[in-house]
Order: C-alpha cells, then structure tokens, then sequence
C-alpha cells in the first residue's frame, strides 16, 4: 500500500465509521467497532501492510501516538465537569479507584497465571487493562463544559477514567521490576518513588499548572485577557505545558492533565471560553482516536491467526465478569440504585490508554510474552468497543428511568 493509498483508506473508514450508523441511529454506537473493522479489512486484503499497523515491529509510533490522544483526553475530561462539589460526589469514584481497580489488576494477574503466564506477564496484563479509557467512553460520560445535567453514573465513570489511567502507572512500573528481578529493597523504591512522589508530583504540578494556566487566560492582564481571543489551540497548549511539567519533576503526566484541566475549569468556571477549548480538545481527540482504531484493527488483520482461544478468553473475562464483579463488589452501601450501580459496574470501557501502557513497557524494558500480550490487549479493545458502544445506549436509557438522587 503507498502512503497515498493509506491516505485515501483512512479518510474514507472514518468517514463510513460515522456516516453508516446513521442509517440505523441518531447516534453513532458502533463507530468504534467500525473503525476496527476497517483497519482490520484493510491489512487481511493488502499483501505488505505498512510497519505502522505493527504494534511488534514499531511500538514506539504507538506509545507516541497513544500518548498525546490521552493526554489530550484527560486535560478535556477534567475541564468538563461543572460540579465537583460537594466531596461527598466522588464516594463511588473513590471505590472505583482505590477498590474495583486493585481488584481488578489483582483479578487479571490471576487470569494470566492460569493461563500459565510468568507472574511479570500476568501482572502487566492486569496493569495494562485494569485502567478505563477516558477516550472511547465518551458516551457514558458527562457532557461539554456548561452544558450541566451531570448524572451520579456519568460523573463516577467520567472521574474515574481521569484518574486511574495515571493511577495504574505504578503497576505498570512494578510488573516491568518485577521481570527484571524484584529485591526488596527494590519494592521500597517502587514504593517511595513510583507509587508515592509520582503520584504526588503529578497531582500538585498539575493543580499549579493548571490555576496558573487559566489566571494567564482569564485573569491577567485584566483588560486585554487572552479567552478574549476566542482561540481553542490554548487547550492544546495547556494540555502540554502540564503533561511536560509533571514529567520534568518525575511526576505522573496522565494525572497532572486531569488535575490540571479540574483545576483551570474552577478558576472561571461559567466562562464561555471553556466551550471553545473543549471542542477543539475534542476535535483532536477524535481524529487521533479515529488514527489508532484503525490501526488496532490493522494490527488484528495482520495477527488473525495468531488469535488464539485463551487470548479471546481472557479479554471476555476481563469485560464480562472480571470488572463488573470487581466493581460491583466495591460499589456496595454506596446509595446508587441497582441499575445504576450495574451500569457504573459494567461500563468499564477498554481503549487507547492500553495502547499507551503496552507500547510504553515494551520500550521500557524486557518483557516476556510481549506478543501474547498485544494479542490480548487488541482483542479486549476490540470486544469493548463492539459490547459498549452497542450498549450504551440501552445503558444510558436505563440510568433515566431511575428517580433522580436527592439532592
């Protein structure tokens, strides 16, 4: 395939991704699907897909490419919330992070063993998958600055997703230690540096960042301030001054960005502008989004038979039993209703933060059964998009019939 050709395929998978569905709905629930799909067609009916679509043979053009599209993702998540206050909003985000989550990676790293994986192996498995994607979840999270109607599910599984893709990092780390020899006095240093100043670091440099960040915008100089500009590219200028912040100090950037986009939204928090920069956020999102479905479904053409039952069972565990029984569990006594805590539990969307993790341990160090490992990662990014964005909807439907919370 040339460069021009794989031009003219992209253009035209996402334009069909977002145009086809519209035939049968108002809105777009398989998108994501379809942009897999197409990729996935594209590479079985080529004879030498481009090294791009090969997450073995050029992992660092998926760690770059992953990266940004979190970031971007994260700094947009946070800025879109309207109301996070009082604290008592964040119990059931407070659950999902510090109890479905450890659960989960905990659960996954289980799997991988059974399967008869290397405890590194399985542990990075469970690292990779455990965190929920702030990109491809879009439809079950809260909406666009100012817009309001922020549901307790939509704002649980909005937090949640801001946060724990920088709170799964130490996993990743420990897992890469792990492979390499883990000493004692190796798991002190994981402690200290990777799970204590890292996510420490990354939380205050993107609250600094991010409250000095929006008084450059909004407040100083007072006559002449810069959202009087109307110019959304700020967003993207923010995302990198607090991503590039937080890692110079050795912080957690994927944390800094969500704490960072929080943090600018109170400073002026009615201010039209946050429209304005939330949708040019998304507009890159979206394209670098739509980048990386079709070349995870490029990457699953090139390595169908490879596909084997234990890599497909693995991502069926993790979407249909491993995270909603882990969530469940840790969302009991919390006063949502049933169905709320049901769909809270199920919607525990899989995406490019995995992309991210998987492509930045692979470059990091050496790590065993890293072909297994993509294998699985591909398939649960795949079934997720297919089971949750067919779903959403009838998730979203079900949520509304519940009376409102009191208030």
């Amino acid at each position: 395939m040339s460069y021009h050709q794989l031009l003219l395929f992209a253009g035209a998978a996402i334009f069909a991704a977002f145009w086809l569905p519209r035939f049968f709905s108002g809105r777009e629930p398989a998108a994501s699907a379809l942009l897999i799909a197409a990729g996935a067609g594209c590479s079985a009916l080529i004879t030498n897909p481009p090294v791009l679509f090969d997450p073995l043979a050029a992992p660092r053009w998926w760690e770059s490419l992953s990266e940004i599209t979190v970031i971007v993702a994260l700094f947009a998540t946070g800025m879109r919330l309207d109301v996070v206050r009082p604290f008592a909003r964040w119990r059931v985000t407070r659950r999902l992070l510090a109890l479905a989550m450890p659960l989960t990676i905990a659960g996954m790293t289980l799997a991988g063993l059974a399967a008869g994986w290397p405890l590194a192996a399985a542990l990075l498995l469970g690292a990779v998958l455990a965190p929920t994607d702030p990109v491809l979840a879009g439809d079950v999270q809260v909406g666009p600055p100012t817009e309001g109607g922020e549901h307790p599910v939509r704002f649980a599984l909005t937090t949640e997703a801001g946060l724990n893709d920088g709170l799964a990092f130490p996993f990743v780390y420990l897992a890469l230690a792990v492979a390499a020899g883990l000493s004692w006095t190796d798991f002190g240093t994981w402690l200290a540096r990777d799970v204590g100043w890292r996510i420490a670091a990354g939380a205050a440099s993107g609250a600094a960042t991010g409250w000095l960040l929006a008084k450059i915008v909004f407040r100083w100089p007072s006559r002449n301030v810069l959202a009087d500009t109307g110019s959304g590219v700020l967003a993207l200028a923010g995302v990198l001054v607090c991503y590039g912040a937080a890692e110079a100090i050795g912080g957690y950037g994927f944390i800094a960005c969500f704490v960072g986009g929080l943090t600018f939204r109170r400073v002026e928090a009615a201010h039209d502008f946050h429209v304005n920069l939330h949708a040019f956020n998304l507009a890159i999102e979206h394209a670098l989004t739509a980048v990386l479905l079709l070349m995870t479904g490029a990457a699953l053409g090139i390595y169908a038979r490879e596909v084997e039952t234990i890599h497909v069972a693995l991502a069926c565990a993790l979407i249909f039993a491993i995270r909603p029984a882990c969530a469940w569990a840790a969302l009991a006594g919390n006063g949502l209703t049933r169905r709320e805590r049901w769909v809270t539990a199920a919607f525990g969307v899989r995406g490019i933060g995995s992309l991210y993790y998987l492509a930045f341990a692979a470059g990091a160090g050496s790590v065993t059964m890293i072909a297994e490992l993509w294998l699985t990662v591909l398939v649960t990014i795949a079934l997720s998009a297919l089971v949750h964005g067919l779903s959403a909807g009838a998730a979203l439907t079900a949520i509304r019939a519940d009376p409102p919370p009191p208030s």
